[in-house]
């Protein structure tokens, strides 16, 4: 079985290495009327695809935190006249690869398979998303499984440091509430309360689906509609009204006994649809961006060695967006570190990019992006988060234009819009040179 998979996994990889300009993404529609992204390619016998539903964790009860991750959590344990074992038997005797998970925005799934189980994987996954079990058995199991986790984190840096941010960023807001749920609401969350959330979030009308390998349209069609064509045609979610990050000016400590303190910081994003979005993507990526040239990672990793690593991104969200970044620091470092934290933000805010760094960071983006395109299963995760992001069926194709098109002036004008208005700052540990401020 191992092996199996590993060979899948490198003929994946092999098949999707081309240029992802010189791929062709057509869009179908089944003969239900469910629209899909396909990338046709007949190197490898493969199968994967990715989709998502409109409605993740921020579709929740106020008071019962948690009922969608569990109930992803639970779609593989058992469906239809399959029980958790024969479930787990028939999807891993065929190599199929099955995937379930819950964002504030999205539930999302995953698929990928060898051509000659396709019919049966799109069967098990069409049983997982309209016939789920919830077996006693394999609910408590999982609970278990969560409340443990649940209870690491009551002592985790990180997950505490992130909780607090998110709580005071939006307060009294679903984007605020700890997805995976609490303690006490998962102890509390039951079948009518899973199967309420899946009723109201699977349905066809803002399902986004992308396939991508050894399929053709109408072979995709009918695999589609097999998987998703007895869903209900209209979703009934709850409204989530827009909001900002609030708390800017803040500094939250949390004391617990570690020798590192954890450092999260962040203030207001981008829309995705904004028109400064590319630009505001650049000078992020200078500030703070995952590659080691990074203002942050240089001031506070290489100059000062104050840090393993500090980086900060964009995240966007249907009613917000947020800057958010972090840092783990020894403790009696930590007043020192965010000193030059906030002192990078308020310089960018202030300056903006130089030339330089505005060119060499188009390059790295442009150049790097490719890398998330390199396997069936990333190309279909990317085109489904185009789709949920409204960018286009020929995004991959114009990007580079796009971010050719910032200009140093573009850049500066939106470093001021993103930086300047001051940072919301958890601390998780026993910070020196830091204390709580309202």
């Amino acid at each position: 079985m191992i092996r199996t998979i590993a060979v899948l996994a490198f003929m994946l990889t092999a098949a999707f290495a081309a240029p992802s300009q010189a791929m062709t993404v057509e869009r179908i529609v089944s003969p239900s009327g469910i629209e899909a992204w396909l990338v046709r390619d007949k190197a490898a016998p493969l199968v994967a695809m990715s989709y998502s539903f409109h409605g993740g964790s921020t579709q929740d009860d106020a008071a019962k935190p948690g009922a969608a991750s569990l109930a992803s959590n639970l779609l593989d344990e058992g469906a239809g006249d399959l029980d958790a074992k024969a479930f787990h038997q028939r999807v891993e005797s065929r190599a199929i690869e099955l995937s379930f998970s819950v964002s504030r925005d999205y539930f999302n799934g995953t698929l990928r398979t060898l051509s000659e189980n396709r019919e049966e994987a799109f069967n098990l996954l069409r049983l997982a998303l309209t016939a789920p079990r919830f077996d006693a058995e394999a609910i408590e199991r999982v609970r278990a499984q969560v409340i443990s986790g649940l209870q690491r984190d009551e002592t985790n840096p990180n997950s505490l440091a992130s909780r607090n941010w998110w709580s005071a960023a939006f307060p009294n807001h679903p984007y605020g509430q700890e997805g995976k749920g609490t303690l006490a609401s998962v102890a509390q969350i039951g079948v009518d309360d899973m199967r309420g959330y899946l009723r109201r979030v699977l349905a066809r009308n803002e399902l986004k689906i992308a396939i991508v390998g050894d399929v053709d349209p109408q072979t995709a069609g009918a695999l589609i509609d097999r998987a998703f064509g007895s869903l209900p045609p209209k979703n009934d979610l709850k409204p989530v009204l827009a909001t900002s990050p609030r708390g800017l000016g803040r500094r939250i400590v949390t004391t617990i006994g570690v020798p590192q303190a954890v450092v999260t910081f962040g203030g207001p994003g981008l829309a995705r649809n904004d028109p400064d979005f590319m630009a505001g993507y650049i000078v992020n990526h200078v500030l703070g961006g995952g590659s080691f040239s990074s203002r942050l990672y240089r001031e506070v990793r290489e100059k000062r060695g104050l840090a393993y690593g500090v980086s900060e991104s964009l995240i966007w969200f249907k009613n917000s967006a947020v800057s958010i970044g972090g840092t783990a620091v020894r403790a009696e470092k930590t007043g020192d570190a965010l000193a030059i934290i906030e002192q990078e933000v308020k310089r960018m805010a202030e300056e903006g990019p130089t030339a330089d760094e505005l060119a060499r960071a188009k390059s790295y983006l442009k150049g790097a992006y490719p890398l998330s395109l390199d396997t069936s299963s990333k190309i279909a995760s990317q085109l489904v988060h185009i789709q949920n992001d409204n960018l286009g069926i020929d995004y991959i194709q114009r990007r580079d234009a796009m971010i050719d098109a910032v200009t140093i002036e573009d850049a500066k004008r939106v470093a001021k819009r993103l930086y300047g208005s001051g940072l919301l700052i958890t601390v998780a540990g026993q910070p020196q040179g830091v204390i709580t401020t309202e």
